[in-house]
């Protein structure tokens, strides 16, 4: 998440519908087994100690466990078993017509009957839950598809993790098109957390998505990405959305040539791994972020490297570089990369996450977002590399 300057793979199944906890878990289990075990105890040990001690008064405990785990229907079962448990002992001790154990199956079956209706309430909401679930999944899925393996002569290995419990999709954005000459991609990440920023997420990825088909260069694409948000602002000026600022690198490969173009508005600049040395892009003239609200009037500038077969970029936001262990000191991700350049690019991912969740003293507390390009040169010619200017001021 970037600091404001002002004030700094994804796994994608299809969307389905959420089901219910996870019923092999064994904490679901023994909720399951749990008011059985209370009644075969109570008695038990109402059977085997003197009748003075009358542990049957455990037995209510039977039925308001259940509620929790079974069932309306099995509620009262396990709340009529209860009963019938109590009544056999209250007769085993001869005392079943006396008003004590008369009034321990009113209060039997009056608890039962509460802890039914109990079960069919939570039931229900946790049916509305689910449902809202399925629909809540469905709709983050609409806002950032899974990228495909393979576009024109690039592979590309994503590692996405929304910081939110039960988010699929944060702050951190991403998207990766073919046009016509080659492969145009944005990642980026929205300041803040939360549904204003999957929001302005969603504007940032319509907007690319409408201009890397038509716009001539990065910069140009650059220009409405914000207009879009400052057209949004206009809109809708109470949104939480409007004010939200937003990092971005944008990068076009050509097909016909061994270079990658970057731009980038206030993001970390990517790392590319060739012939076993990883090296940290240098970007002269980095942009200001999207939709920051200082007046800006320095022209973009497009960084052109090249990147020819073999090489690998890694393009990342904030929650990988700034993740820190116990004692503060930064992730070293160059030094882990150069360790995995003889991994498959299928691995980087899987790795990158499990090395960052060991190194972070709390695990991954931002949106975590990595994207690998690999170029190999399958998906058409390859130009020899010509002298190449290092930056272009559009």
């Amino acid at each position: 998440m970037p600091a404001d300057p002002t004030a700094t793979a994804p796994r994608a199944p299809a969307p389905k519908a959420a089901r219910p906890a996870c019923r092999a878990e064994p904490r679901y289990v023994l909720g399951r087994l749990l008011p059985f075990l209370v009644i075969v105890l109570s008695a038990l040990a109402d059977v085997l100690t003197s009748p003075e001690e009358r542990f049957d008064r455990f037995l209510i405990a039977a039925p308001a466990l259940a509620a929790a785990t079974w069932s309306a229907r099995g509620t009262a079962a396990i709340g009529g078993l209860a009963m019938a448990t109590s009544a056999a002992l209250a007769a085993a001790r001869g005392d079943s017509l006396v008003p004590a154990a008369l009034a321990n199956q009113i209060v039997l079956a009056v608890v039962a009957l509460a802890a039914a209706v109990s079960s069919h309430v939570r039931q229900r909401r946790e049916a509305e839950l689910r449902q809202v679930s399925a629909v809540a999944e469905a709709a983050q899925w609409a806002v950032l598809r899974p990228l495909p393996a393979r576009l024109g002569t690039v592979d590309l290995r994503l590692l996405y993790e929304a910081s939110a419990a039960g988010a699929h999709v944060g702050g951190d954005f991403y998207k990766a098109l073919k046009v016509r000459d080659g492969v145009r991609i944005m990642l980026g990440d929205v300041q803040g957390k939360g549904l204003p920023a999957v929001e302005a997420a969603s504007l940032l990825l319509g907007s690319f998505r409408e201009a890397a088909y038509t716009a001539p260069d990065l910069p140009a694409i650059a220009q409405r990405l914000e207009a879009s948000m400052a057209r949004y602002a206009e809109r809708a000026p109470e949104s939480d959305a409007a004010d939200r600022f937003s990092t971005v690198l944008l990068a076009e490969i050509p097909d016909d040539r061994p270079v990658i173009r970057l731009l980038s508005c206030g993001h970390p600049a990517p790392v590319v791994l060739r012939d076993g040395a990883v090296e940290t892009v240098e970007l002269s003239a980095p942009s200001v972020p999207i939709h920051l609200p200082v007046p800006v009037d320095e022209p973009f500038t497009v960084e052109e490297v090249p990147f020819g077969p073999g090489d690998r970029l890694l393009m990342f936001t904030d929650g990988v570089t700034e993740t820190r262990d116990a004692r503060g000191a930064f992730y070293p991700l160059e030094q882990r990369l150069a360790a995995w350049a003889d991994e498959p690019a299928d691995r980087i991912p899987g790795l990158l996450r499990e090395d960052l969740d060991r190194f972070g003293a709390h695990g991954l507390e931002d949106d975590t977002t990595a994207l690998l390009v690999v170029r190999d040169g399958a998906g058409g010619p390859v130009s020899p590399l010509p002298s190449l200017p290092r930056a272009v001021a559009v």
